[in-house]
């Protein structure tokens, strides 16, 4: 009789432990879609106070149409994004176009006095300050999951299951430089 009871307590523990990977790993997909759910916020958040910008800017240098131009096609293809890659290129292209857009502001000091766009210039960079901790949160939950899913034994159900590993979320090689600061 007990010997009968051995192959059932293997079986048993063998889907107990699956049954563990599986949730282990269900759990680390979810992380990386709301860590993905983070960053999607304050990247929306930034799209939207850049009309605002743009219009403030408008104002003081109406003949920069070219610059107004690309931080509007920049921001279109980020808000159209679908994948983490698209989302970061596009990021990276907003960025460029939105550090040219504040460096012609310099060239205007009524710009630069007024208090809107003061306002809109510290919401930018407090976004982008949230921007870059949610990025950090998404790149290592997406690290975590990665790991779990290439790590045996528990590649052998992501495999069975279909899971596939992950983008990070990362910036261009430009925007890892330091920034060059000349007085």
């Amino acid at each position: 009789m007990s010997s009968s009871l051995i192959p059932v307590a293997i079986i048993t523990l063998a889907l107990v432990f699956i049954w563990y990977l599986y949730n282990g790993l269900i759990t680390a997909r979810i992380r990386v879609k709301e860590a993905w759910s983070g960053i999607e916020i304050q990247l929306k958040r930034r799209s939207s106070l850049i009309p605002n910008l743009i219009e403030t800017v408008k104002g003081y240098a109406k003949h920069e149409k070219q610059v107004f131009e690309q931080v509007t096609k920049a921001r279109s293809a980020l808000l159209s994004a679908k994948s983490p890659k698209d989302a970061a290129g596009a990021n990276n292209m907003l960025s460029g176009a939105l550090k040219t857009l504040f460096a012609i502001a310099e060239a205007y000091p009524n710009l630069r006095a007024s208090e809107n766009f003061k306002e809109l210039q510290e919401e930018i960079s407090d976004t982008e300050t949230k921007i870059a901790a949610s990025r950090q949160f998404y790149n290592a939950n997406v690290m975590d999951y990665n790991t779990k899913i290439k790590i045996f034994p528990n590649f052998v159900v992501a495999n069975l299951l279909g899971y596939k590993v992950e983008e990070f979320f990362e910036a261009e090689e430009a925007a890892k430089k330091d920034i060059e600061v000349k007085f």
